[in-house]
């Protein structure tokens, strides 16, 4: 079993958010910040969601205030800003540090040499896709749109589910 479905988070509302549950399915996984020259790309990753969540397909938002301090909110300021702003429906978690010594779990995870996607994050909403059977298979910048990776995502949902039961 991957190391992915592992990992724990909790959501905004600090509720615990296990990735167990999302064995079989497609993530993405996306570092983001609510006053950062990307922020409209919220747009762009609504409308994947919106397009392939009922193909076994979920995208994560997961706040992060590491790069410029463009992500300053509470929870409650971070969770009013995604649904009024962008609707965003895509589960999206607690604030979290993605580089240096307090970095999150999951992150520890997505850059680890051994996944071979290895490094530091560079800024907001850098992109990583995992596949059905929890290994990664994709990283992106943050300057690529959500829109220029569809064809991939694709490709990912089109892989079967290799996990065991």
């Amino acid at each position: 079993m991957s190391a992915f479905y592992s990992i724990q988070i909790h959501t905004l509302l600090g509720e615990p958010f296990p990735f167990s549950p999302l064995r079989g399915q497609a993530v993405l996984i996306v570092n983001v910040a609510s006053r950062c020259g990307y922020t409209p790309q919220y747009a762009g990753l609504e409308a994947l969601y919106r397009r392939y969540r009922g193909q076994g397909f979920t995208l994560i938002g997961v706040p992060c205030n590491q790069f410029g301090a463009q992500e300053p909110g509470t929870a409650a300021e971070i969770d009013t800003f995604c649904r009024t702003r962008y609707e965003v429906s895509f589960p999206v978690t607690e604030k979290i540090e993605v580089n240096g010594p307090g970095r999150h779990a999951l992150y520890h995870w997505l850059t680890d040499p051994a996944q071979g996607y290895p490094g530091d994050l560079r800024w907001n909403f850098e992109k990583f896709l995992v596949g059905r059977d929890g290994r990664i298979r994709s990283r992106w910048p943050s300057a690529v749109a959500p829109e220029a990776i569809a064809a991939d995502l694709a490709r990912a949902l089109e892989e079967p589910d290799r996990n065991e039961p």
